[in-house]
């Protein structure tokens, strides 16, 4: 088995070490989070730091990169309306959401840009992505500041789920193989997921059984 100690991964080349350590975690969320400026210009952008914070209340987070140099315009947009959408990408928006990363510029829409068709609904101030399978509405609730990489955890709480009927089972589970959800491996690697298995609540001393 390869050892690389800290002293070697410092030494690598960015991209290199970038590559090697946002993959080494693990598969990741594929996620498309969508805003609207005071402006109105809607904006729509891949991330990949989506993280399950709780159920009650139901809170996600998502990191910031550090701002200031042409990015961050969902997290502007958040702080101006408080307001937010989650959109999991599917295989047919791969290329496009990966595309969405680009730093375009403040004034462009990546929904008309990258032609990501836009669903909009009654009451809702951000829009949603038409063919994302699982689309969640959501609102800023905090933010704390990283001083170890300068970046942003960005909190926010969930108040309106869409998906189709047919991939949530009976306990409340959703399927998300049979949703057709992608994850992303590193930072470009796209993959497909089905369910194995699902198993029992673990308890000691309780032998586990298949759902």
């Amino acid at each position: 088995m390869k050892h690389i100690d800290q002293q070697e991964l410092k030494s690598y080349e960015r991209i290199y070490r970038g590559n090697l350590v946002n993959s080494i975690t693990g598969f990741k969320s594929a996620n498309l989070l969508a805003t609207r400026s005071n402006d109105g210009v809607n904006n729509v952008a891949i991330f990949s730091s989506v993280t399950h914070l709780g159920s009650n209340p139901a809170l996600f987070s998502f990191v910031q990169r550090p701002l200031g140099h042409g990015a961050g315009h969902t997290y502007h947009n958040l702080k101006e309306t408080g307001k937010i959408t989650l959109n999991h990408v599917s295989k047919t928006l791969v290329e496009r959401a990966h595309q969405s990363s680009a730093k375009y510029d403040t004034s462009i829409s990546e929904f008309e840009e990258l032609n990501i068709e836009l669903l909009e609904r009654d009451g809702f101030n951000s829009p949603f992505v038409k063919e994302s399978p699982v689309q969640i509405a959501a609102e800023y609730v905090n933010e704390y500041h990283l001083a170890e990489n300068n970046c942003i955890l960005v909190i926010c709480k969930i108040t309106d789920v869409f998906f189709n009927e047919e991939i949530q089972a009976q306990d409340g589970w959703l399927d998300l193989g049979k949703a057709g959800t992608v994850t992303i491996n590193g930072l470009d690697g796209y993959a497909t997921a089905q369910v194995d298995k699902r198993l029992s609540y673990a308890q000691v001393g309780k032998k586990l059984t298949e759902l």
